[in-house]
């Protein structure tokens, strides 16, 4: 095995590939620094859905997984040494095992580091969130690597069908028919993102519609709702009647004199 895996890794390290790698794991950390500089900044559940989900569990991951797991095999497919191959002395598993374990030795890296600088960024250190985000990214990588080097394997136009799957697959049936993403690698990570943490990935909880921090504002404003009512007064209040009331300026004291004037009377 050793041998047949440190060949696979010199195959698929090419400069260029690793080049094109670089920039796709680049992306989202980009993409949510610059959302966080913005005036409107998403809440956790539309980051969730336009970049963790849809970026980079469903585009970024996949295409960096296929542009490694295609070669995997295209050589021996290609020179048609396949056969050969397999006519060595050698069991078969220890020939797919170490071309995948390669995949995944090259491509991890690359996803683990662009889904902890995003989530890091985006949630301002959460560290349970991050890990979250990095434990399901490796998770889905493990998956398409699975996925594409036995599609390497078994047909020459592997990069090809890889396109179609990710594109219809991934990114239009599983975001449309309910009954797909049983099948669906994207929502097998994301659904393990939110069982690692279901606090701040719960959509229909606070957390999920809690605004990510602003970078230029300061804080967002559920947040600066949560300081209000744990030590500044807050927005409303009830009054004797039991009715609430904005809390401005001069209006409690007005009040109180009017009853004033009412028990004099």
């Amino acid at each position: 095995m050793g041998p047949v895996y440190r060949l696979t890794l010199r195959q698929l390290a090419g400069r260029w590939r690793l080049s094109i790698m670089t920039v796709l794991a680049a992306l989202p950390v980009i993409i949510a620094v610059v959302m966080l500089h913005s005036d409107h900044a998403p809440s956790v559940m539309e980051f969730e859905k336009s970049i963790l989900s849809a970026m980079l569990a469903g585009s970024i991951a996949p295409l960096v997984v296929l542009a490694i797991a295609a070669a995997a095999f295209g050589n021996e497919v290609e020179d048609r040494t396949l056969a050969n191959l397999t006519l060595t002395p050698i069991p078969r598993w220890k020939i797919a095992v170490p071309k995948l374990l390669a995949t995944i030795t090259i491509a991890a890296p690359f996803i683990a580091v662009s889904a902890f600088f995003t989530s890091y960024v985006a949630f301002v250190g959460d560290i349970r969130a991050t890990i979250a985000v990095t434990v399901s990214a490796i998770v889905g990588v493990v998956l398409y690597a699975s996925a594409f080097v036995w599609l390497g394997l078994v047909s020459t136009q592997a990069i090809g069908a890889g396109l179609l799957y990710i594109v219809l697959w991934e990114g239009f049936f599983s975001g449309f028919v309910s009954g797909v993403r049983l099948l669906s690698i994207r929502h097998y990570a994301i659904g393990l993102m939110h069982g690692i943490d279901p606090r701040r990935f719960d959509g229909a909880g606070r957390h999920g519609r809690e605004e990510l921090p602003n970078l230029r504002r300061g804080a967002p404003a559920s947040r600066q709702g949560e300081g209000s009512r744990q030590g500044r007064p807050s927005d409303q209040s009830a009054d004797a009647d039991g009715g609430p009331h904005l809390l401005s300026a001069g209006k409690p004291r007005c009040r109180r004199s009017d009853r004033g004037q009412d028990s004099a009377e």
